[in-house]
């Protein structure tokens, strides 16, 4: 337990700072002030000043933050009796609209860039699966559409296929419904539409195959399949959230840092046999999931996200006046609560999945 709260720790942390570098670059990159660059939630564990920014590492190790001179109607001078309402050189509320919105939107850009660069080291390392057809299982619907092993998936329902794992995910999440398949077999095209059978015993639809050839990736393939890496991590984390809308998924499909330690435990585990660098790899793999999902959570138009802010924003450029600082901080202020809710919501359904 002790190297799975160390493994939760280094992973939580570099995705977070990822993403908090991100805003700190880009402000600095466009004047912007950055009053105190924090990793971390909850009381201060150890912290310095350099230049005019308060560098901070929190105890607990789930969030950060990027606190810039001005947001949300907030100068640094009101603590010594100074007017929120006086220019400030260098407060975010001053900056030029979109200086304003290339800072909240580096935050989750950065997830993604570290993501990829994650990828790099993961698709170096263990090759990637291409989408080919191995066995056929009898009386299923992929031997009766014509399917043979050895084709290449390219596109199902008219979207592009790269990885084996878009059709395990496409498969697994079936509800049944018919699926539009495009394959290669000896350099030509052939299309196919088949519907899913449900299977009593697993309580689950399959097309009837099993998929996956492994290629070593090098030199340009490397970096073309890492970015189909990432690419898919993108996908699936945004339609995982479409079906949660939807109510395909639950709130007990939501997993928070307990849930999180919980699956890195278990995954160190499972990967324990193949060995130390099996288990680096693993994790690593699993740093590029959740980079991914941070940056795709932070982006939904929602108060207190980078979403919401950019909202704002982007409400400024068609009105062209800002919302008031102190209406759009309320705002934000009742989403942090809301975000809050969630969190000790998340938790606690967390520690009743274990108990």
């Amino acid at each position: 337990m002790v190297v799975t709260i160390i493994v939760f720790i280094i992973v939580f942390s570099v995705v977070v700072i990822a993403h908090e570098l991100g805003h700190f670059l880009i402000a600095k990159l466009n004047g912007i002030r950055v009053l105190e660059f924090a990793v971390g939630m909850g009381p201060v564990v150890a912290k310095f000043t350099k230049g005019e920014t308060r560098y901070v590492l929190r105890l607990l190790p789930i969030g950060g933050a990027c606190m810039f001179e001005g947001e949300d109607g907030m100068y640094s001078s009101d603590k010594d009796g100074g007017s929120k309402e006086e220019a400030h050189e260098g407060a975010f509320n001053e900056a030029n609209v979109w200086s304003r919105i290339a800072t909240v939107f580096a935050g989750p850009f950065f997830n993604i860039v570290l993501a990829y660069l994650l990828a790099l080291i993961v698709v170096g390392f263990s090759g990637t699966t291409l989408p080919v057809v191995g066995s056929l299982t009898e009386g299923y619907p992929a031997e009766a559409a014509g399917l043979r092993a050895g084709d290449l998936i390219t596109r199902l329902d008219g979207e592009r296929i790269y990885l084996q794992g878009e059709v395990t995910f496409v498969s697994a999440l079936s509800a049944g419904e018919p699926i539009d398949i495009e394959y290669e077999r000896g350099g030509e095209r052939f299309k196919t539409t088949l519907t899913p059978k449900f299977s009593e015993e697993d309580n689950r639809y399959y097309i009837g195959f099993s998929i996956g050839e492994y290629m070593e990736c090098k030199g340009v393939n490397l970096l073309k399949y890492s970015a189909f890496e990432v690419r898919y991590w993108l996908k699936t984390t945004v339609k995982s959230l479409v079906m949660l809308v939807q109510g395909r998924l639950t709130a007990n499909d939501l997993s928070g840092p307990v849930g999180i330690a919980v699956t890195i435990d278990d995954t160190i585990e499972m990967a324990k046999p193949y060995g130390l660098p099996t288990v680096v790899i693993t994790m690593i793999n699993f740093a590029v999931l959740l980079s991914v999902n941070l940056g795709v959570m932070n982006l939904l138009p929602l108060p207190a996200l980078d979403g919401g802010r950019l909202l704002f924003m982007l409400i400024e450029v068609v009105r062209g006046k800002p919302v008031a600082p102190e209406k759009e901080g309320m705002v934000h202020f009742i989403g942090f609560v809301c975000l809050m809710v969630l969190m000790v919501f998340v938790f606690y359904n967390d520690l009743r999945k274990i108990f």
